[in-house]
């Protein structure tokens, strides 16, 4: 009797041992994303971005339909990047302090009727003002379905969570310009904000229904107070620090390339035409899209070997770059090159930064992509100027020099 009891409380306690590990493991098997969760985070980023580009190929048109000189027309271009540097302080860092799921809704509804603002826009003032809110909006929701993506993720894959909607968000971005001209060959300019509008009300339903709900934090402070926070994170945070300087860099990088890009492709001997131009920046998907890997290096603990590779790359590239005049097949093997290790370091970039403050991921995305915008401005002032004064030698000169700056900036500040 003695010995049957306690066989039957062996065998008691075998099965609850047996149920907690099987339930452990089926934490771990549920706290990965689906990947069709992680793929709309990717698309949603990706169509929310490209709302920002579409104007950049189709500013003769608007120049021509409103009556206005080509200095003027500038603004468009002007008002979308305000709007852009508005989102990332003033509406970005809102995802910490509210319900993320209801914000993107909010956000999306108010990107579509911006959308709607600029296909009916009559007059320059609201063209103006329609851009200003889709900049502000498109990128509010770009960057905040990124912060949201490294909440919704598990700690164990949030580099590939990350990376695959990054990933989006870059091909969106490239294929902006393609989906931008193509449509207004068919339907006009006015077609093409129609269509985007039509496109993020496609979205809409499925981002309500399956973004995850994530446990709200409480709120433990109001918004001055949240804005005041952004500078103590980046005195406080070093990886936000280094991070942010080599996303400076590496985005001036890029735009030293992309900006001076149209000047030589655009003269004889080439003459091509925009459109053809544009589409260079279709071969940078292949790179993109190799990047993805890196946020799962990141994951492995491998953040500095991929950072180190990515920059070498990013140096490299330049080689090929500055054989154009002799080869279009080496620009685009630089090209695929430099989207490669671009993404590759910025995907590794955001995956550091959302280890270091699990609660303030909507700030540090905000104050990220604040070196980007710096970066991109100085890249693209830069690059026009040194053409102008040296040619395409002078302009892959420049963008090595850069990239060789960061890769020494990372070596010093590697331990740190």
């Amino acid at each position: 009797m003695h010995f049957k009891t306690r066989l039957n409380g062996f065998r008691i306690m075998k099965a609850s041992l047996v149920s907690s590990t099987s339930s452990v493991d089926n934490n771990k098997t549920h706290s990965n994303l689906p990947r069709s969760v992680v793929l709309l985070f990717a698309i949603a980023s990706g169509a929310s971005v490209a709302n920002v580009y579409y104007a950049q190929p189709l500013l003769d048109i608007l120049a021509s339909d409103f009556n206005v000189s080509h200095a003027v027309i500038g603004g468009v271009v002007t008002a979308t990047q305000i709007g852009c540097a508005l989102a990332l302080v003033f509406l970005v860092p809102l995802g910490d302090l509210v319900n993320r799921r209801r914000l993107m809704t909010l956000q999306l509804l108010a990107l579509i009727s911006a959308l709607l603002m600029v296909a009916f826009a009559h007059s320059t003032i609201v063209l103006l003002t329609g851009m200003l809110a889709v900049g502000l909006l498109g990128t509010a929701m770009t960057q905040g379905l990124i912060a949201y993506a490294a909440s919704a993720a598990a700690p164990h894959e949030q580099g590939h969570v990350v990376g695959t909607a990054q990933s989006g968000v870059f091909i969106g971005l490239l294929l902006a310009r393609v989906f931008s001209g193509g449509i207004n060959d068919i339907a006009g300019w006015r077609g093409v904000y129609f269509c985007a509008a039509i496109i993020m009300l496609m979205i809409a339903l499925p981002l309500w229904r399956r973004l995850p709900h994530l446990n709200v934090q409480p709120v433990t402070m109001r918004y001055p107070q949240l804005l005041s926070s952004m500078l103590k994170l980046l005195r406080q945070e070093k990886v936000l620090q280094v991070r942010g300087v080599l996303a400076l860099l590496m985005f001036a990088a890029f735009n030293i390339l992309w900006s001076a890009l149209v000047l030589p492709l655009s003269a004889p001997p080439y003459n091509f035409s925009h459109t053809v131009i544009g589409s260079f920046g279709l071969f940078g998907v292949i790179g993109a899209l190799a990047a993805t890997r890196a946020g799962q290096w990141a994951d492995r603990g491998y953040a500095q070997r991929t950072s180190l590779a990515a920059l070498l790359i990013l140096l490299l590239a330049w080689w090929p770059l500055s054989l154009m005049t002799y080869s279009l097949w080496a620009l685009v093997i630089g090209i695929v090159l430099l989207d490669l290790g671009g993404q590759a370091l910025h995907v590794t970039n955001q995956s550091m930064i959302f280890r270091t403050r699990l609660e303030a991921h909507s700030r540090l995305v905000g104050l990220y992509m604040l070196f980007y915008a710096v970066g991109s401005g100085l890249g693209a002032i830069s690059t026009t100027a040194t053409y102008a004064y040296a040619g395409w030698l002078g302009v892959c000169s420049l963008g090595a020099c850069v990239s060789l700056l960061a890769l020494l900036f990372w070596w010093r500040t590697m331990k740190l």
